[in-house]
């Protein structure tokens, strides 16, 4: 910058030699400092912004450092985000953990019985709607002026003349009211009857009427299809049968439709056992996260529950889909037509050849009456600390489910599946397709039938019983028998004929059967023809079927 004589400034500029001040500073050791800006603005500002222009750089080519740290906002801002993305996944998880507590405890909500006097329909007549002319005019009178007149005026002088009715001003005009009044009804009421025999009036008031009739009609063909259906179902038609429990597994379904779990029933009349096939909700219906954290470099990952817990939550749910239809198929049954129910749950994933069956229940008659089959639900209990995912082994529908002698699944998800009680592959079955007590009640019906009376049974398994039983004199089955029966592939040899021998004398027993589905190898038919062995008398799979046909009426497949 110039001065003039005096010492004031003139205002002209003048840059600095760079050369001399390069060799100041190179002899310094330090960098060449950035000359000002000839506009007089601070080293590395311009118009545009910090850089020196609009869209880069200062003219010096040089940037100037950020004091601000521009680079730690945006990596602030980056963290915020990041925070707000890992509340918001957080929040998504928390959902699905509440709907897995509420499907929890609609699941468990009581089921309404659907007997068949619940599903009777009742006719109630409607009338034909307000302001219609009556069909006959005796139904409504004509005005009569006796209903509209004044009351005489009141005599306030009971000694003195009468006072004339046209003096008193009151009278007078409660009088012009009255005949108004009844004029105009009387108007209204002649216009009723005028249109009451119109044909449009008539007209509406026949499609009325023959509305109302089909209404009637169609309720009592409906309690006449549903009293044949109640006849059926109490002689143990199949299909009558099937179609009440399956009408009774819908209905039970309300409270959770939302979660699809349809069951179809099989009814068996050979051994009045229901076989019902409950489809479970996939395994994705239990949240697999807890939630998500953030990582110290910015990173949102997943935080992934234990295996053992998502599967006991899992079978949880399942433990009450499988009491809850095992109770409707109970509370429908009010004429006992069924002796018991066996419930397979089958989980059916997209793309898998073959369902996994996952939890099996094979629970006679006395079985469902010993059990409260849905835990009570306290609509003001307030859950524990854990809430809905408590111990699995502590959740007391498991541990109903396990008082039925259920087989649950250990693991769903590393799809550990279990054997099936029974199949519900055909109305007809094969003595494989039977559960442990269909076999039972079998042997036991036919064995009774043939006069075998007192049935105890002493052990019995997945393949067969023993038990005992007395006939009285001159039956088929006379005397005290002791009964080794068994439904199995394999031959029955000498062995087995001395165990039971073995039992009958322990027994104090005079006879012995042994009764298999299978067959006798030629060994054990020879032991029996033995002196020794004489007592103990034996019924091969054909023998079997004779008589289930002979004793029952009914049909047993041959074994596959």
């Amino acid at each position: 910058m110039q001065y003039s004589a005096d010492g004031q400034s003139d205002g002209a500029v003048t840059a600095p030699q760079p050369g001399f001040l390069a060799s100041v500073f190179r002899d310094l050791g330090v960098e060449e400092p950035i000359a000002d800006d000839p506009s007089g603005r601070p080293p590395g500002t311009s118009d545009g912004g910090p850089d020196g222009g609009p869209d880069g750089p200062s003219s010096t080519g040089r940037l100037a450092p950020d004091p601000l740290g521009a680079g730690g906002d945006e990596d602030v801002a980056a963290h915020a985000r990041a925070a707000a993305l890992t509340h918001h996944r957080t929040l998504t998880v928390q959902a699905e953990h509440e709907r897995l507590a509420d499907l929890l405890r609609r699941s468990a909500l009581p089921v309404s019985a659907m007997d068949f006097e619940s599903q009777l329909r009742r006719y109630e007549p409607r009338p034909y709607p307000d302001g219609a002319p009556p069909t006959t005019a005796g139904a409504d009178p004509e005005p009569r002026w006796d209903d509209y007149a004044p009351a005489e005026p009141a005599v306030s002088d009971p000694d003195g003349p009468p006072v004339p009715r046209l003096l008193d001003s009151d009278y007078q005009r409660g009088l012009a009211k009255a005949r108004l009044t009844h004029q105009r009804a009387l108007r209204e009421w002649r216009t009723r009857q005028a249109e009451a025999g119109s044909p449009a009036v008539d007209e509406s008031r026949r499609a009325h009427d023959e509305a109302e009739q089909a209404r009637a009609r169609a309720v009592r063909e409906y309690n006449d299809s549903l009293e044949e259906c109640r006849r059926a179902y109490r002689q143990a038609e199949p299909a009558a049968v099937e179609s009440l429990l399956e009408r009774a597994l819908a209905a039970a379904e309300t409270n959770t439709r939302d979660l699809p779990a349809p069951c179809r029933a099989v009814y068996r009349p050979l051994t009045r056992t229901a076989v019902l096939d409950l489809d479970l909700p996939p395994l994705d219906v239990v949240p697999s996260l807890t939630g998500y954290r953030l990582a110290p470099d910015g990173e949102v990952l997943p935080v992934p529950r234990p295996p053992a817990d998502r599967a006991s939550d899992y079978l949880r749910l399942v433990a009450r889909l499988a009491l809850r239809a095992l109770q409707a198929a109970d509370a429908v049954d009010t004429d006992e037509i069924l002796a018991g129910v066996v419930l397979n749950g089958w989980l059916r994933e997209p793309g898998s050849a073959r369902p996994l069956c996952l939890v099996s229940v094979d629970a006679d008659r006395d079985a469902l009456a010993r059990t409260r089959l849905l835990p009570p639900t306290d609509p003001d209990e307030q859950p524990d600390g854990e809430g809905v995912y408590a111990d699995a082994e502590q959740d007391e529908a498991l541990v109903r489910l396990r008082q039925l002698d259920a087989a649950v699944s250990p693991d769903p998800y590393g799809r550990a599946g279990i054997e099936p009680a029974a199949q519900a592959a055909a109305t007809v079955p094969a003595a494989p397709d039977l559960s442990a007590n269909e076999f039972a009640q079998l042997v036991r019906e036919l064995l009774t039938r043939g006069g075998l009376g007192q049935w105890s049974v002493r052990l019995r398994g997945p393949v067969g019983l023993v038990a005992t039983g007395e006939g009285p004199v001159g039956s088929a089955l006379p005397g005290r028998w002791v009964v080794w029966a068994s439904r199995s592939e394999g031959p029955v040899g000498e062995e087995e004929i001395r165990t039971l021998a073995e039992a009958v004398r322990e027994e104090s027993a005079e006879r012995g059967l042994r009764l298999t589905t299978g067959r006798f190898t030629d060994g054990a038919l020879d032991l029996t023809g033995e002196d020794g062995h004489r007592h103990i008398h034996l019924v091969d799979g054909d023998g079997v079927r004779e008589l289930t046909h002979t004793h029952l009426g009914l049909s047993l497949a041959a074994g596959r």
